[in-house]
């Protein structure tokens, strides 16, 4: 239960407050599209990628639930509770954004990604206990909405970024050198680098944090009071009473992230050898129409992102989160038999649907039911949940790919539609018992 009563806030102060998210997701942006063609680019083999992007999940697994428990038990007057962890994440992110094309071989990219992932999850995880902790419960809905918007709208970034300089800039693709990342490249990650800081900086300038209660700052403060060794536990002590405790809903919740984001990674790291198969394109052309791919369905998420809100309050988060995941499905196992350029974006209006509400409704769901006081440390294991499945994807996507699956680029995103669909069905199960509710 919220220990006292949040202010209604307006359409504005909510827009605001997320303008941080396009930079975060400009930098996530990249690495959906441009990490794994660098990684190609570099001389990494296909069945190689999955591994070479476990830095996600290792890092989002480890970094990103430790942030949300020490966030919980932080207060400054002067930088607030979740600010600084956001702020000193982004700035982490900024710099390795500038580096990652100026990688000299696969090896320093590789050890780039990981502080990148440090970075980006330091910077993600208190931003999504923070809009909780500013916002009512009846605006929970448009707040996470909210951030799906923003989300769409750096990936769109990112993506559009790409084809557009490798078209003003790319010249000849036939004439680029073996084991060099082109320079067309290059600009898309300095964008990055400077919106990584400035659209966060935005939002921790324009949106004041919510003092704790008396309550909240006298247990703060009797943790600060702890011998360092009992606030160095203290996190871990905290993440594993709160799976302990953590309400069935987000079991649930877990075995329907478990196929979505294992789906999720093998689309990210084969979109791009697809169209080398199914289009004859070189690497820099497939690498660009991947980038439209993307760019196509986060149009549709900055589209339908605020549309999801009246849908979600008239039918409920749970129908329209698995009609959103079987779009996504359907559109993943279409994609492998369209041959035309032009034709393949189509289906990606239903990826970009399902994309708004993965990105907004699961979070609106388990914020209506975490106790405030835990916040910060839940949105680190719904994180967990995210980067497991990716985790157990880069171990052994790579020998089914190889053993199983030919490989084949085709038969991996028809994989992908296949556990789509698997958890738009778990999708379906996802109810709230009425112990779970809160006031």
């Amino acid at each position: 239960m919220d220990l006292f009563k949040k202010p209604t806030l307006s359409f504005w102060q909510i827009f605001n407050m997320n303008v941080g998210f396009l930079g975060i997701q400009f930098s996530f942006g990249l690495q959906q599209t441009a990490i794994n063609p660098v990684f190609l680019f570099l001389g990494a083999p296909e069945d190689m990628l999955p591994i070479l992007n476990i830095a996600g999940p290792v890092t989002g697994l480890v970094v990103q639930p430790i942030i949300g428990a020490i966030s919980d038990k932080t207060w400054s007057p002067r930088w607030g509770r979740r600010k600084p962890f956001f702020l000193i994440g982004a700035i982490i992110g900024s710099l390795c954004l500038f580096a990652f094309p100026l990688s000299p071989a696969l090896w320093f990219a590789v050890g780039l990604l990981w502080i990148l992932d440090v970075g980006n999850n330091m910077a993600m995880e208190p931003y999504r206990a923070f809009v909780g902790d500013k916002l009512p419960e009846k605006q929970l809905s448009l707040g996470y909405q909210m951030q799906s918007l923003f989300v769409g709208a750096g990936i769109v970034l990112a993506n559009a970024s790409i084809f557009l300089f490798q078209d003003w800039f790319g010249g000849d693709t036939s004439i680029e050198v073996a084991g060099t990342i082109p320079k067309w490249l290059y600009y898309s990650f300095f964008i990055g680098s400077v919106l990584s800081v400035g659209t966060i900086l935005w939002s921790v300038i324009k949106t004041p944090e919510i003092p704790p209660s008396y309550e909240e700052l006298k247990e703060i403060n009797s943790h600060k009071s702890l011998p360092f060794i009992e606030r160095f536990k203290m996190p871990f002590i905290e993440i594993s009473n709160a799976v302990k405790e953590m309400p069935k809903f987000m079991w649930k919740l877990s075995i329907v992230y478990l196929f979505q984001w294992y789906a999720l990674f093998v689309y990210w790291q084969y979109i791009t050898p697809l169209f080398m198969k199914t289009m004859g394109f070189d690497l820099s052309s497939a690498a660009a129409q991947s980038a439209k791919m993307s760019t196509t369905y986060n149009i549709a998420t900055v589209v339908v992102a605020l549309m999801l809100v009246p849908l979600t309050l008239k039918y409920g988060g749970k129908k329209i989160y698995a009609a959103s995941l079987l779009g996504t499905g359907l559109a993943l196992l279409s994609i492998p038999y369209i041959t035309d350029p032009v034709y393949v974006l189509f289906p990606m209006v239903f990826f970009g649907i399902g994309w708004a509400a993965m990105m907004g409704i699961p979070y609106t769901m388990v914020s209506k039911i975490v106790p405030q006081e835990r916040r910060g440390v839940y949105m680190g294991i719904l994180n967990m949940m995210i980067v497991i499945p990716m985790g157990i994807e880069t171990l052994t996507f790579g020998m089914i790919y190889k053993n199983l699956l030919g490989a084949n680029a085709i038969n991996a995103i028809i994989f992908a539609g296949i556990f789509f669909i698997i958890s738009a069905l778990l999708a379906l199960r996802l109810n709230v018992s009425k112990e779970e509710e809160r006031d």
